[in-house]
């Protein structure tokens, strides 16, 4: 499977801690595509690939046929259900096309990906949605070009403001009322509109936000921890597929750290750098601990 991730800007100061996890996920692959130069020692399992942000637009314009110009690279998130189609050239030889974002931390994700879950054709980490953080999708002509699908998809893309196409839009071409227990709803009349097999599983993975805890509360991790590529927390003894932490990043660290061309510097948050055989760490509202 390949997960695609463009991003362009200067890394995240937590981009040290998403490619450890990616490493421990060495049948993994992902493909990050951006105007920064790759970080020294990336792991084998992730490949950089610098492109001007004009000519990644460029890129995009041509191969969809449309003025493709958006000017915050945040409006990249509608591109999400196109990955496999703009990509497809990189994804000869693989079973899934993905995406998810660079503010994770992954455990062990073959743990969760079993061979039971992969016989679905398309997999997404809540139960009611496709999850812009992390989704798979068989890598067939119908899943690389579903996105024809959502209604003025090409209108809605070329809108500057975000049209939330990743999350919003695509999961209504593969779930339909999904206010009704999953048990129900393939019974009912085009539930299912593109007919393949779909796996909507909650993996709690982005904690403190609209979803319940795994118990029902909003008592969530005050920590999380990371260990020789198992991901755990203070509030569970199971272990989680990844860990999200898009509250954190939005309510605590933006306070205590400055920011470089519309992205968080490297500071206190991360406490400390960690090596490509580094075995452990924590995770805070405060940030990145070796301890």
């Amino acid at each position: 499977m390949l997960l695609i991730i463009p991003y362009f800007g200067s890394w995240p100061f937590w981009l040290d801690f998403f490619l450890l996890s990616c490493r421990r996920n060495p049948t993994v692959n992902w493909l990050i595509i951006g105007d920064s130069p790759a970080p020294a020692d990336a792991p084998a399992n992730v490949e950089f690939r610098q492109v001007a942000y004009a000519d990644y637009l460029a890129f995009v314009s041509a191969r969809l046929g449309i003025p493709f110009d958006p000017v915050r690279p945040y409006k990249l998130c509608d591109l999400k259900p196109m990955y496999g189609y703009l990509h497809e050239e990189d994804l000869s030889g693989y079973d899934f096309w993905g995406f998810c974002d660079l503010d994770v931390v992954f455990g062990d994700l073959r743990s969760f990906l079993t061979p039971e879950v992969l016989r679905h054709d398309v997999i997404a980490t809540h139960d009611t949605r496709i999850s812009g953080h992390f989704s798979l999708l068989r890598n067939t002509p119908v899943l690389r070009e579903a996105f024809r699908r959502i209604p003025d998809w090409a209108a809605k893309v070329c809108e500057q403001k975000s049209q939330r196409l990743d999350e919003a839009a695509f999961s209504k071409l593969f779930l339909r009322y999904k206010r009704w227990p999953q048990g129900l709803r393939k019974w009912l009349p085009g539930a299912n509109p593109l007919g393949v097999s779909t796996l909507f599983r909650e993996q709690f993975s982005t904690p403190d936000c609209r979803i319940a805890w795994v118990d029902g509360s909003r008592d969530f991790p005050s920590e999380w921890y990371w260990r020789d590529g198992v991901l755990s927390n203070d509030r569970s003894e199971r272990s989680f597929m990844y860990f999200h932490f898009l509250y954190w990043k939005q309510n605590h660290w933006k306070r205590e750290y400055k920011t470089e061309g519309g992205h968080l510097a490297r500071g206190e948050a991360q406490c400390f750098v960690p090596g490509p055989d580094c075995r452990f760490f924590r995770v805070t509202r405060e940030g990145f601990h070796a301890d």
